[in-house]
């Protein structure tokens, strides 16, 4: 689920506003590299605090005014958001394990639910939140229907 500013994750509650935006990018970023979101959260959040301890006054006002970050991490990747992605529709389609919950061009699942009402439910909260479409899928794969937010 690609969080906002408006609508993250409640354990972000009370870090400082640029710290926040910095986590809600990193956990962004790993959602969408496959890593499931109780694993993305706390890592996201301790990069950004460190980020925030070790970043200079110049890197931090950039990063708040512009949402990029000037310094790249040790591993060479510059974690930044993935506007592009909410512009996907969320969709429900089957899975292995049951139903999964996934942007359009995603590789992997963001969740998996056992009950397709329950995958169903989520996915319109994350299509509800981008503004964008929600397509369910049938067991065979057919689209069953589309709703657009």
């Amino acid at each position: 689920m690609p969080w906002t500013l408006n609508d993250y994750p409640s354990s972000m509650k009370n870090l400082n506003h640029v710290t926040k935006k910095k986590a809600i990018d990193i956990a962004n970023s790993m959602v969408d590299e496959g890593y499931e979101e109780g694993q993305a959260i706390p890592i996201a959040m301790e990069q950004a605090k460190e980020w925030r301890q070790n970043a200079d006054d110049d890197e931090i006002d950039s990063y708040e005014n512009n949402g990029k970050t000037i310094e790249r991490s040790e591993e060479g990747k510059k974690y930044e958001s993935n506007p592009e992605r909410l512009e996907e529709a969320e969709h429900v389609e089957p899975h292995d394990d049951g139903w999964a919950v996934k942007s359009s061009n995603a590789e992997r699942a963001s969740e998996v639910f056992d009950k397709k009402d329950d995958a169903v439910e989520r996915a319109r909260e994350i299509a509800k939140n981008k503004g964008t479409s929600l397509k369910i899928y049938k067991q065979d794969g057919s689209l069953q229907e589309q709703q657009s937010y």
